[in-house]
């Protein structure tokens, strides 16, 4: 305990046996003096007892103020170390405080930044699939645009391969197939003749072409026929180094002449792009189903049924329709106009053949192979076509 703190001793008793007014004067005893034996009188004792009790009570008065600042200033210091002590704890606990603040907003920080990478991570994985989902349909839908292009590059090549063993085993001028020609055959192979018959001489001079036998129809190999010299020349001229190119004497003329006019539809538009992809080798002649119902309009002529020749703009029934290149559109043609173009994709077929050096035959037979073709393109812009076109 703090010794200000402490009560004042309580002031010395008085002597037992003293009187009243002796036993509380404190003040000491003085001396005498040199009088000795002298004694005071009771006046003067009284006096001096008076001032004795006015002593004591100055000294009593004195001392209570003393005693009160006291307490006062211990109880400051005790009020000012509280204050100090109170400060100390609050500005540790306004530490702490912030701090943890802090922290917490340090860990909202890092969970705003970690949602926003799962949201980054889940678009970017969308993103990543439906890209994957995509680029696996464009592949599929390749691998079937290339499958279905493979059928018909195989069906074309077959088609082909068959034109060309017509070829090795039809006859020409210069080696016709007597096989396919009985009428060349000897009398003995032949079989006897109905009818008169002229004497061999004769018959040789009068009708160079042998007379079929009954019910034969004239093959067009028997029929008479003589070179034309301006255009075997330009044939040659052509043979002797082959090209496509349209500008050549022999090429100018057969467009000229046969393939113009053959391809030269009343839709003009569609003819020149059909015109186009003969030339370039990628038009494509498919039969139509009864049950398929087009899709594809021309341009300048309706055709919304396969009873609507695209090319002609005439009511006909339709039984093949054509695709140009890779286009996905398809255009519905009648028999004659699918002739025609037959008859010009023959032509140009057989000249890529001696191009490529795949027929082996000599100018005289080729020349008069070419002549047929023409004769064919022809007879198609005529309006002559076989029935079962």
């Amino acid at each position: 305990m703090d010794p200000s703190l402490r009560r004042p001793a309580s002031p010395p008793q008085p002597d037992e046996g003293l009187p009243t007014g002796l036993a509380a004067a404190s003040v000491p005893w003085k001396s005498l003096g040199p009088s000795k034996g002298h004694r005071e009188s009771p006046g003067s004792l009284v006096e001096t007892s008076a001032s004795r009790k006015e002593a004591q009570g100055e000294e009593h008065s004195a001392a209570a103020p003393l005693d009160v600042s006291r307490l006062r200033s211990s109880s400051m210091e005790i009020r000012e170390k509280g204050s100090e002590f109170l400060k100390e704890e609050l500005y540790k606990a306004q530490k702490e405080l912030k701090l943890k603040d802090e922290e917490c907003e340090r860990l909202c920080k890092v969970r705003a930044q970690l949602e926003q990478e799962l949201e980054e991570l889940t678009a970017s994985l969308f993103q990543e699939a439906h890209k994957m989902v995509r680029e696996a349909n464009m592949k599929q839908a390749a691998s079937e645009k290339q499958l279905k292009e493979a059928w018909g590059k195989i069906d074309m090549l077959q088609a082909e391969v068959t034109a060309l063993k017509t070829l090795v085993i039809t006859s020409t001028p210069a080696s016709p197939n007597r096989e396919l020609h009985p009428q060349l055959l000897s009398p003995t192979k032949a079989g006897p003749r109905k009818g008169h018959s002229r004497h061999k001489s004769t018959s040789s001079s009068l009708c160079p072409v042998v007379c079929p036998t009954a019910g034969h129809i004239p093959t067009p190999d028997k029929e008479g026929k003589e070179v034309d010299t301006t255009l075997f020349s330009e044939f040659q001229a052509w043979r002797a180094s082959p090209t496509l190119d349209k500008d050549c004497p022999f090429l100018e003329r057969v467009y000229r002449e046969d393939v113009g006019p053959c391809l030269d539809f009343t839709v003009q538009e569609l003819s020149s792009l059909v015109r186009a992809a003969v030339e370039d080798n990628t038009l494509t002649i498919e039969p139509v189903a009864s049950q398929n119902p087009p899709t594809v309009k021309v341009p300048t002529v309706e055709c919304n049924n396969a009873n609507m020749c695209a090319l002609s703009g005439l009511a006909r029934a339709c039984h093949h329709r054509i695709r140009l290149g890779d286009s996905e559109s398809h255009y519905y043609i009648s028999p004659s106009s699918r002739a025609r173009i037959t008859a010009v994709c023959n032509f140009f077929t057989y000249i890529r053949y001696i191009q490529q050096g795949l027929v082996r035959q000599d100018a005289e037979p080729m020349f008069w192979e070419i002549m047929r073709l023409r004769k064919g393109m022809s007879l198609a812009k005529l309006g002559f076509f076989p029935q079962e076109a």
